[in-house]
């Protein structure tokens, strides 16, 4: 029936047979036949003929809004069944740290979902070295690591730069010190950290070991939102990469952040790494070349 739906809503636009079957590419008995075969399975008369005019009847009035909704949808169906086979069929593979997945990934995501709704992403998790297999032995399409490598058939194009910042809720005591903190401020300062074995461990134990001082560690986390929820009530201090610490996230959680010279020497990289050999679907070429316009001429320090 919708073949001659929209049949019936040319002849309507047209006032005319004669034009409109040539606009439909029909001989006029054929279009015919089409608007009788509608009145047919509809049970009404679509038309009064008057000679050769053409008027329409109340129900072909409705009939006629009503097939030009149908067009309207079907406008519709065809461009999102168009785009769907742009990017339906894409499958995007990301491998990123566990560091990264909770800073710098869930914004580049969300972005490229909403362009991209009907891409189908996975995630890989893995240490830095483990994200650097994944893509280099093709299991995923690029990665999302915080240090720059050097891996023969890989790119790495560095997005960011990124420090660690001290963490303390409102009222801790160390908000009421004027001017720069030392890094002797944290010996024996109680402190949630990130747990043994992760990259941020790692920098921070040897910050603290090259400094010469010991924290009060209270707890060990792996997760950043954990650790910023318990500082106000542990009445903590915590080291946090400065990509994470958002203002609304400090203000919706009582916390603020501590300004320490000797923090600029954790800076790290934050880089984007994929093959230069594969050949790339089109999600990962769009993955690829989005994320490197959102940082082009971007560095934080």
């Amino acid at each position: 029936m919708f073949e001659e739906m929209n049949a019936y809503a040319i002849v309507v636009e047209q006032s005319s047979l004669n034009k409109a079957s040539k606009l439909l590419n029909l001989s006029q008995p054929a279009l015919s036949r089409k608007i009788a075969k509608l009145e047919e399975e509809l049970g009404i008369k679509l038309f009064n003929r008057r000679g050769k005019r053409l008027e329409l009847t109340s129900p072909g009035r409705f009939v006629y809004t009503f097939a030009l909704e149908q067009r309207q949808r079907q406008i519709r169906f065809l461009q999102k069944l168009s785009q769907y086979k742009k990017e339906g069929g894409s499958e995007l593979t990301l491998g990123a740290s566990l560091t990264t997945i909770q800073t710098t990934l869930p914004t580049l995501v969300e972005a490229f979902m909403n362009k991209h709704p009907h891409t189908e992403l996975k995630l890989l998790t893995g240490k830095t070295h483990e994200i650097v297999g994944f893509v280099r032995d093709k299991k995923a399409d690029a990665g999302i690591v915080g240090s720059a490598i050097e891996e023969p058939g890989l790119s790495c194009t560095p997005l960011f730069d990124d420090h660690l910042e001290l963490v303390v809720p409102h009222s801790h005591p160390l908000t009421d010190q004027s001017g720069s903190i030392g890094m002797s401020k944290l010996q024996g300062l109680p402190m949630i950290t990130f747990s043994k074995g992760t990259w941020y461990r790692r920098l921070t134990d040897e910050l603290f070991q090259l400094s010469g001082i010991m924290p009060d560690i209270r707890m060990e986390i792996d997760s950043f939102e954990a650790i910023v929820r318990l500082l106000p009530t542990c009445k903590a201090a915590a080291l946090l990469p400065k990509s994470y610490l958002r203002s609304e996230l400090l203000r919706d959680n009582g916390l603020v952040a501590l300004y320490i010279p000797e923090l600029k020497e954790t800076r790290r990289t934050t880089c984007l790494i994929y093959s230069e050999t594969a050949e790339h679907g089109p999600a990962a070429r769009q993955w690829i070349g989005e994320t490197r316009a959102s940082f082009a001429g971007y560095r934080m320090v």
